[in-house]
């Protein structure tokens, strides 16, 4: 999940020493803007620019990811409404709205086509209106809210501070039924606790540092980068949702490649499914090229964003807050039973994604060709999603 190291460093490079220059520019324009919507005016000196970061939650149904793509407006994303929202607000101004680098803007993880976020968090520049989260919320539609807002030190950077990032997915226990199990009624389905048992025993070698080449696209067997650390992952106990059995897997690691998730769970589904053999799994860590299929998107959840060593050096500094969001939990908790967790439901059902994509495991056959060819498919597919669920 890389986001770009290159325009980070564009962004230290133009941005940093220009502050003072930029400030003086703003400064010599006029100090009030007349507001969109009938809106009060803007005093700027009243309203100096600090650095925050927002807590966001968000229902990724029928965007294109989180991250923005100037020039492919037609392919709304997440940060498309939240930009506008800020503008409109009065939190950023105008030439902020199309240079992202103006506002120093940083998320810490994308998400996918369709993932949604319960606590995604974004750094950046703004100006702290009164009532700033409320005014922001006003202009954001209801599946996109800013649950909380914290200052941060001037050079902070989401991304590059976050120790970690959970994970969840929620799907339907008919992915873990046998093969040759009838999946044409999904609602009938029951999980059995040893079957429950072998799952978290396959999710649990995921755990410690492996050389995830395989789990994405486009990365070389030796390239460090793919060398990733999972400390947590495992399935929770199922429970009924619209008459269907759901089950809910959390994954925790420092951080994650493109569509790594979502092929660790269908390499999983696939050797439960008999499809492919248990060593598989530890094989895919080699070198050589392992066919790994990528579960659908949709239940995909970014849970959580970890800043402990952030925490740890500034959270006790009586100048910064912790990075902790206690006091959001109940709203992050209802946000998810209003928005994420009834559409996940909702679109499985009626849709049948992951049904859908069990007939299509038979056509992998876990070795390079397939691989190759899926790699390519994979690749055509990112660039017509836009956005990815690396962080």
């Amino acid at each position: 999940m890389s986001d770009g190291s290159k325009d980070e460093q564009t962004a230290k490079l133009l941005k940093r020493p220009n502050e003072e220059n930029e400030d003086s520019a703003e400064k010599l324009q006029t100090t009030k803007r007349i507001k969109v919507d009938g809106e009060l005016t803007e005093d700027e000196k009243k309203y100096p620019k600090k650095k925050v970061v927002l807590l966001m939650a968000y229902c990724g149904k029928g965007y294109y990811g989180m991250q923005r793509n100037p020039g492919n407006s037609q392919f709304r994303t997440i940060e498309d409404d939240l930009v506008s929202a800020l503008f409109k607000s009065g939190c950023i101004p105008e030439n902020h709205r199309d240079d992202m680098k103006k506002m120093s803007f940083q998320r810490c993880a994308r998400t996918d086509k369709g993932v949604s976020a319960a606590g995604q968090v974004v750094s950046l520049k703004l100006r702290l209106i009164e009532d700033t989260v409320e005014k922001i919320n006003e202009h954001l539609p209801p599946q996109i809210r800013v649950l909380g807002l914290k200052r941060v030190t001037q050079g902070f950077n989401s991304k590059n501070k976050c120790d970690a990032r959970t994970y969840s997915y929620m799907l339907p226990t008919v992915a873990f039924s046998p093969k040759d199990s009838d999946t044409g009624n999904i609602a009938a389905f029951r999980l059995e606790s040893e079957t429950l048992q072998r799952a978290n025993r396959l999710f649990a070698l995921y755990k410690g540092t492996h050389n995830f080449h395989n789990f994405t696209s486009q990365k070389a067997p030796n390239d460090p980068s793919a060398r990733r650390y999972i400390t947590e992952m495992s399935c929770g106990e199922p429970f009924i949702r619209s008459n269907t059995e759901f089950a809910v897997i959390t994954v925790r690691g420092q951080s994650f490649m493109l569509h790594q998730i979502r092929k660790m769970i269908g390499l999983v589904i696939a050797v439960m499914k008999g499809y492919a053999k248990e060593g598989v799994i530890e094989q895919s860590w080699g070198q050589e090229k392992v066919d790994v299929p990528k579960a659908p998107g949709l239940g995909l959840v970014l849970e959580r964003v970890h800043f402990d060593r952030y925490n740890k050096r500034f959270g006790g500094d009586g100048l910064h807050e912790r990075l902790e969001w206690e006091r959001e939990e109940e709203a992050i908790k209802a946000f998810k039973e209003a928005h994420i967790c009834p559409t996940i439901v909702e679109t499985e059902c009626q849709e049948g994604s992951m049904v859908s994509w069990m007939s299509t495991l038979p056509i992998h056959d876990f070795k390079a060709s397939a691989s190759e060819a899926q790699e390519n498919k994979d690749q055509k597919q990112d660039n017509a999603d836009v956005g990815n669920d690396s962080d």
